[in-house]
């Protein structure tokens, strides 16, 4: 079953987050978009240069109202040594949530079981707390955060203008569709 459409579980846990150790929780979330981005580990390979990306990219997630929260299973001390020993993740303003109990990969499905590990997971979660979006990719295929910021501005497109739907490759400002009878075989 799809977690697409479903409300985010209960979770609270520890974020490093601009210098300090602060509280998170799924009520955190809600009243707001937020994207929060699952990934296996800190101090790895593929995982700097997402994260790395995400903060190149943070300016326009805020100027989106959009929140962003990266997840590992790793614990918040952990995230603190490698944004002060990496000036990838140095950089980083969003909360970094630290997931040492696997609650929030166990809530949002994303946990491989035996390797305490997450896998690279995206949700998209609109204000009400529920996921519109998510993309799982395999451990060797990095994320793009401007494809991921094309997608949060079609659904809050979307979301904003009831009856129209992007279409695919759809841009800020490109038309969109009215689902209609008249519109079945036309496309």
């Amino acid at each position: 079953m799809s977690l697409v459409n479903t409300e985010i579980k209960p979770f609270s846990t520890t974020a490093f987050h601009k210098g300090e150790f602060v509280d998170v929780s799924d009520a955190d979330l809600k009243g707001k978009w937020s994207v929060v981005f699952f990934y296996p580990a800190d101090f790895t390979f593929v995982c700097p240069t997402e994260l790395g990306d995400l903060a190149d990219n943070y300016a326009e997630f805020q100027r989106l109202g959009v929140e962003v929260y990266s997840v590992s299973t790793d614990t918040h001390f952990t995230h603190k040594a490698w944004h002060g020993s990496s000036d990838t993740i140095g950089k980083i303003e969003y909360p970094m949530l630290g997931d040492p109990t696997l609650e929030i990969s166990r809530n949002f499905e994303i946990l491989r079981e035996g390797q305490g590990l997450a896998d690279r997971g995206t949700f998209l979660i609109d204000p009400e707390g529920v996921i519109q979006f998510l993309e799982v990719t395999a451990e060797g295929i990095g994320r793009n955060a401007v494809e991921l910021l094309r997608k949060v501005k079609a659904a809050q497109y979307v979301a904003s203008h009831p009856g129209e739907v992007c279409p695919a490759k759809w841009e800020e400002g490109d038309d969109t569709l009215t689902p209609s009878l008249d519109l079945v075989g036309k496309i």
